[in-house]
Protein backbone atom coordinates (compact mmCIF):
# COMPACT_ATOMS: atom_id res chain seq x y z
CA UNK A 1 0.00 0.00 0.00
CA UNK A 2 1.04 3.55 -0.61
CA UNK A 3 1.83 5.83 2.31
CA UNK A 4 0.35 8.79 0.45
CA UNK A 5 -2.89 10.05 1.97
CA UNK A 6 -6.12 9.66 0.01
CA UNK A 7 -7.69 12.97 -0.86
CA UNK A 8 -11.43 13.35 -1.02
CA UNK A 9 -10.98 15.43 -4.19
CA UNK A 10 -9.47 12.42 -5.95
CA UNK A 11 -12.14 9.96 -4.84
CA UNK A 12 -14.13 8.31 -7.60
CA UNK A 13 -17.62 9.39 -8.49
CA UNK A 14 -20.82 7.53 -7.72
CA UNK A 15 -20.90 4.28 -9.80
CA UNK A 16 -24.47 4.94 -10.99
CA UNK A 17 -23.56 8.48 -12.09
CA UNK A 18 -20.45 7.17 -13.83
CA UNK A 19 -22.48 4.52 -15.67
CA UNK A 20 -25.10 7.11 -16.70
CA UNK A 21 -22.35 9.41 -18.00
CA UNK A 22 -20.78 6.60 -20.03
CA UNK A 23 -24.14 5.53 -21.46
CA UNK A 24 -24.96 9.12 -22.42
CA UNK A 25 -21.62 9.46 -24.25
CA UNK A 26 -22.22 6.19 -26.11
CA UNK A 27 -25.76 7.11 -27.12
CA UNK A 28 -24.62 10.51 -28.42
CA UNK A 29 -21.85 8.89 -30.48
CA UNK A 30 -24.19 6.28 -31.92
CA UNK A 31 -26.77 8.95 -32.76
CA UNK A 32 -24.12 10.86 -34.70
CA UNK A 33 -23.20 7.61 -36.48
CA UNK A 34 -26.81 7.02 -37.49
CA UNK A 35 -27.07 10.58 -38.78
CA UNK A 36 -23.89 10.00 -40.82
CA UNK A 37 -25.46 6.93 -42.46
CA UNK A 38 -28.68 8.80 -43.22
CA UNK A 39 -26.70 11.80 -44.49
CA UNK A 40 -24.60 9.54 -46.72
CA UNK A 41 -27.73 8.03 -48.25
CA UNK A 42 -29.26 11.45 -48.85
CA UNK A 43 -25.98 12.80 -50.28
CA UNK A 44 -25.70 9.78 -52.58
CA UNK A 45 -29.23 10.22 -53.88
CA UNK A 46 -28.66 13.96 -54.33
CA UNK A 47 -25.51 13.31 -56.35
CA UNK A 48 -23.07 14.93 -53.93
CA UNK A 49 -20.25 12.55 -54.76
CA UNK A 50 -17.63 14.06 -52.47
CA UNK A 51 -19.76 14.05 -49.30
CA UNK A 52 -21.16 10.53 -49.02
CA UNK A 53 -17.76 8.74 -48.79
CA UNK A 54 -16.74 11.05 -45.95
CA UNK A 55 -19.98 10.35 -44.08
CA UNK A 56 -19.61 6.57 -44.61
CA UNK A 57 -16.02 6.72 -43.32
CA UNK A 58 -17.18 8.68 -40.26
CA UNK A 59 -19.96 6.15 -39.66
CA UNK A 60 -17.43 3.30 -39.81
CA UNK A 61 -14.98 4.97 -37.40
CA UNK A 62 -17.54 6.22 -34.86
CA UNK A 63 -18.25 2.84 -33.19
CA UNK A 64 -14.59 2.59 -32.16
CA UNK A 65 -14.60 6.18 -30.92
CA UNK A 66 -17.87 5.60 -29.06
CA UNK A 67 -16.54 2.55 -27.22
CA UNK A 68 -13.24 4.20 -26.32
CA UNK A 69 -14.88 7.38 -25.02
CA UNK A 70 -17.58 5.45 -23.16
CA UNK A 71 -14.96 3.34 -21.41
CA UNK A 72 -12.59 6.20 -20.67
CA UNK A 73 -12.02 6.52 -16.95
CA UNK A 74 -12.96 9.76 -15.26
CA UNK A 75 -9.92 10.70 -13.21
CA UNK A 76 -9.35 13.58 -10.91
CA UNK A 77 -6.02 15.29 -10.43
CA UNK A 78 -3.86 16.04 -7.40
CA UNK A 79 -3.05 19.61 -8.38
CA UNK A 80 -3.08 21.05 -4.87
CA UNK A 81 -0.29 19.92 -2.52
CA UNK A 82 -1.17 18.58 0.91
CA UNK A 83 0.05 20.61 3.84
CA UNK A 84 1.69 18.94 6.79
CA UNK A 85 -0.65 20.58 9.31
CA UNK A 86 -2.92 18.92 11.81
CA UNK A 87 -2.59 17.64 15.34
CA UNK A 88 -0.38 14.61 15.69
CA UNK A 89 -2.36 13.23 18.64
CA UNK A 90 -5.48 13.02 16.40
CA UNK A 91 -3.85 10.94 13.65
CA UNK A 92 -4.82 7.31 13.18
CA UNK A 93 -2.11 4.69 13.37
CA UNK A 94 0.09 6.76 15.66
CA UNK A 95 2.45 5.37 18.28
Amino acid sequence: MSDAPIRITTAGSNPQADLARRQRRYIISMTIRTLCFIGAAIAGMAGITWLWPILIAAALILPYVAVVTANAAYTRTDDLPLTGGGRSDRQLGGQ
